[in-house]
């Protein structure tokens, strides 16, 4: 595509018009030839300073915040423009596949995972097209724009021409919301999970937190909302909304019960029989059934259709339940790993609760003598342990979590995450629940500047064997 027929409407390319682009980035590493390259100013490193890396890659022209010395023809524009371009631009070279689509963003701290892939696997089940964005599919949460519309396009190729009702549930972060990365899409419905702290390295406030989550739900971006009232912030942002809100608490469960298979619960005179394990994925479900409803959708479909959705990956996984049951979860949070325990304390019955989990490094320090706190007053035995440390002393991130820990309670410090499994599952006796927290469906370890292999439930397998 040319540079005049991708931008001219919008940017003065003058006598650049002809320049042919068949790429858009935002990253110098990921250039070809052809590209596009806008050098976005960042938190940490402006884009600019890596023009010459883009070059050498293939970037055939710039779009920057500044001026800049270049080899290639380089445009000034203010960062809203900047923005806005960006997502014009990675659309269009695309192919514009957004349009037609339905689109369902969910935000939120804990479950969005779980509740957009449910989404998106309950609208299969229902015999019509839907894929999934998040972070099961994606390095990021939300991807930057020029990755964000190639996955869309992705997407339209591999269902092809004949498509019914075409869906994509995504997961949408405080972080993409803030820097604009869903700008172009139109959501038919945007749904509140719950917010709780987690992030506030980057946000600064929980106040500054709610903000950003709160953006998704304007007007400008959203057609209606979904939002779970059983949350403080859920009840505020509810009341606050001037689109159409439907509001989602536990009262809609009823005779909800958990089971090693999944749960169970009566909604709207319809049996729901969920595979998701778990209390807190009663309230998961309630929200994918609420956005169904909104989208046409009949109870009586929605519970027939239920029965048939795949689990979520690393999400309250069973990884055995021959003796002891090791199951393994993305919780990161207080407010995850709290529910996670509450959850499997009723799985356990008489049983005890052990639980391993750590702390990721360069992340928000305030959570890690929370977590230190809820672990040890919820479980019976606690190993603390590495997680993503980074570039962090993962000593240093185990005595921040260690100063939250209850004075009389039972736990270890292990920094190695191997070991720390391994000592859970030798104290773990028939009838406990082992929980091992915070990577869930990862498969790798960062360490220092190392990415390492390492998934929790292979580990968990070996050491069984």
């Amino acid at each position: 595509m040319k540079l005049v027929d991708l931008l001219g409407d919008e940017l003065p390319v003058n006598a650049h018009g002809n320049i042919e682009v068949r790429r858009v980035e935002v990253d110098s590493r990921a250039c070809k030839p052809d590209t596009l390259f806008f050098a976005m100013p960042g938190r940490n490193a402006d884009g600019v300073h890596f023009i010459d890396d883009a070059v050498r890659n293939g970037a055939v022209a710039v779009i920057a915040t500044s001026t800049v010395s270049s080899t290639v023809p380089s445009f000034v524009v203010s960062p809203a423009q900047q923005q806005a371009l960006l997502q014009l631009a990675s659309a269009r070279v695309a192919g514009n596949p957004e349009v037609g689509i339905q689109f369902v963003g969910v935000t939120g701290t804990n479950g969005k995972t779980s509740v957009a892939t449910l989404m998106g696997e309950l609208w299969q089940s229902l015999g019509m097209s839907a894929a999934t964005i998040g972070t099961l599919t994606s390095a990021r949460t939300t991807p930057a724009p020029p990755e964000l519309f190639r996955t869309l396009a992705s997407i339209r190729n591999q269902w092809g021409p004949q498509t019914t009702r075409p869906l994509v549930s995504m997961e949408v972060s405080s972080h993409a919301i803030d820097q604009h990365r869903v700008d172009a899409l139109r959501f038919s419905v945007a749904i509140f999970t719950n917010l709780s702290q987690d992030h506030l390295d980057y946000h600064g406030s929980m106040d500054s937190y709610y903000e950003a989550k709160r953006e998704l739900f304007e007007s400008s971006h959203s057609d209606t909302a979904v939002v779970w009232v059983g949350d403080h912030y859920g009840a505020r942002l509810a009341d606050e909304l001037s689109i159409p809100v439907t509001r989602v608490n536990r009262d809609e469960a009823v005779n909800a019960r958990l089971h090693r298979d999944g749960t169970s619960f009566e909604w709207r005179g319809h049996n729901i029989e969920s595979p998701l394990i778990g209390d807190f994925n009663i309230d998961n479900a309630l929200l994918v059934l609420s956005a169904g409803s909104i989208l046409g959708v009949s109870a009586a479909d929605m519970a027939l259709a239920f029965r048939t959705v795949a689990r979520v990956s690393g999400r309250f996984e069973i990884v055995s339940d021959k003796g002891p049951t090791v199951v393994v979860d993305y919780a990161h949070t207080p407010d995850a790993l709290r529910r996670l325990i509450t959850s499997a304390r009723e799985l356990a019955g008489k049983g005890r609760v052990i639980v391993v989990f750590g702390c990721g490094g360069e992340r928000d320090h305030a959570k890690r003598p929370a977590m230190g706190s809820i672990a040890t007053s919820l479980a019976d035995v606690v190993v603390l342990t590495s997680d993503n440390p980074r570039s962090e002393s993962t000593e240093m991130i185990l005595d921040e979590i260690e100063g939250g820990c209850e004075p009389e309670s039972t736990y270890f410090r292990e920094s190695d995450r191997r070991e720390a499994i391994a000592v859970a599952l030798n104290v773990a006796l028939p009838h406990d629940v082992v929980l091992v927290a915070g990577k869930g469906h990862e498969r790798t370890q960062i360490i220092g500047d190392s990415v390492i292999d390492f998934d929790d439930r292979v580990v968990i397998r070996e050491l069984l064997a």
